[in-house]
């Protein structure tokens, strides 16, 4: 299957800035069967466990989180850009590499009781990964594991986790 994933994963150089390659997933989505077989393979390690809330990160994240949560039979909750969330949430901010950012999550969508699934589409420095996990923390909850779709290893995004275990699907050396 990984060959298939990877036939359908456009490179587009110098997006969105000059000197990066970005990783365009929109064909694997567009694949019924790589897209069913993609959340397959994401939800394996997990099927075994009891995973309680499925959190993914905006907006990428959403497109496997949705679905994963509802082939582990758990509830979806959604990780935003501050002021999109109706209700009382937990924020946290953390750094990129060109500024900083914040994300929030509702207070009532993860209790101290739930294991968590966090998921995204790319792993890459780790940074909003950390950010989505210290949320996850706020709230209580326990952080089963991480699955992402993409992993970029050169950026070290996984030195941010060690506390987690982390998996990805494809690697891009």
């Amino acid at each position: 299957m990984l060959a298939q994933y990877l036939s359908l994963i456009r490179n587009i150089p110098d997006f969105p800035v000059p000197g990066i390659v970005f990783r365009d997933i929109t064909p694997l989505l567009g694949d019924a069967s790589a897209y069913r077989a993609v959340i397959d393979d994401m939800a394996a390690p997990f099927r075994n466990e009891k995973i309680d809330r499925v959190v993914a990160i905006e907006a990428r994240g959403y497109f496997f989180g949705a679905p994963l949560a509802l082939e582990l039979s758990a509830g979806f909750v959604p990780i935003r850009k501050v002021g999109k969330l109706p209700h009382k949430t937990f924020k946290t901010e953390y750094d990129l590499e060109y500024g900083e950012a914040s994300i929030e999550v509702h207070r009532d969508g993860l209790l101290p009781s739930h294991r968590v699934l966090l998921v995204d589409d790319v792993l890459a420095t780790g940074g909003t990964m950390a950010a989505a996990a210290s949320l996850v923390k706020q709230s209580g909850a326990t952080i089963a594991g991480i699955v992402v779709l993409i992993e970029l290893p050169l950026l070290e995004g996984r030195l941010a986790l060690t506390e987690h275990q982390v998996y990805s699907h494809i690697i891009f050396e």
